[in-house]
């Protein structure tokens, strides 16, 4: 069984279970094992880390016992915490795996670029005093796309047994106050996404050129690159797969992106 999950990162230590059983994962077994009455044990499409939120997460189950489709949501959902929620649940042959299966993920980080930090959307958005030219990190971000050693974005404590990622889109976009950041790749390293978000604001702010994304990539040297940004900003938006396993489509906006007119 595969389910669409969709969560709030700030109520969790992230999607990987934790001994405190503070993780979505921690959270969403249960549930799950609830629904059945035995032991369920799930696997995600991509890891997130505490603070990280997710529209289009998507795990598989394999679960000797058989329920619907709406126990998997419904009835898993009656289980859940505020701030996690299924949002689909589509029976899948046993060959499929929400990770390897994956042809690509799309992040998407909202910054709020104001002199006010943000209050209503506390939590949901990152946040950059300074006014930031987004022609500029346009620029900057181009260079990134297509397949490259990714090191310079890489979290020193990342897991890949590679660095070259494919990054198929780096789009920049601005919607009055807010600016959002879409990254499209075959996979992420560890903190990939929020390390290079910070360097196209050190690019916007007018710290360096644009063209020095693209010496820090080659470079491959974390230590040039940008410090880690907020992780509030950062959305799981969708994961891709092949069409043959008919699985739905994420829904396209949470509140926060609504209310940001994304």
């Amino acid at each position: 069984m595969a389910l669409g999950i969709e969560y709030g990162g700030g109520g969790f230590c992230g999607w990987q279970t934790q001994p405190g059983g503070c993780a979505v994962q921690d959270r969403l077994e249960q549930a799950c094992a609830g629904i059945a009455g035995i032991p369920v044990k799930t696997v995600c499409a991509g890891r997130t880390d505490a603070g990280v939120h997710a529209l289009g997460q998507v795990v598989h189950l394999d679960c000797a016992v058989e329920r619907p489709a709406s126990a998997w949501v419904r009835g898993v959902n009656a289980l859940l915490p505020p701030g996690l929620a299924v949002t689909w649940a589509q029976p899948v042959d046993g060959d499929f795996h929400a990770r390897f299966s994956a042809l690509s993920r799309t992040y998407r980080y909202v910054l709020l670029n104001s002199p006010v930090r943000p209050a209503a959307d506390h939590g949901r958005v990152g946040w950059f005093h300074m006014p930031l030219d987004v022609e500029r990190m346009r620029e900057a971000a181009a260079c990134l796309t297509g397949e490259h050693d990714f090191s310079a974005f890489r979290a020193a404590e990342c897991q890949a047994q590679s660095p070259v990622r494919t990054l198929h889109e780096a789009e920049v976009r601005k919607r009055g106050p807010y600016i959002e950041f879409v990254f499209r790749a075959n996979a992420f390293l560890h903190h990939m996404v929020r390390n290079i978000v910070g360097s196209l604001v050190y690019v916007g702010k007018g710290k360096h050129p644009p063209q020095w994304m693209a010496e820090v990539l080659n470079g491959r040297d974390r230590a040039r690159a940008a410090p880690t940004f907020d992780a509030s900003g950062l959305y799981l938006a969708q994961v891709e797969y092949a069409p043959r396993w008919g699985l739905p489509a994420p829904r396209l906006h949470s509140p926060q992106l609504t209310h940001a007119d994304l």
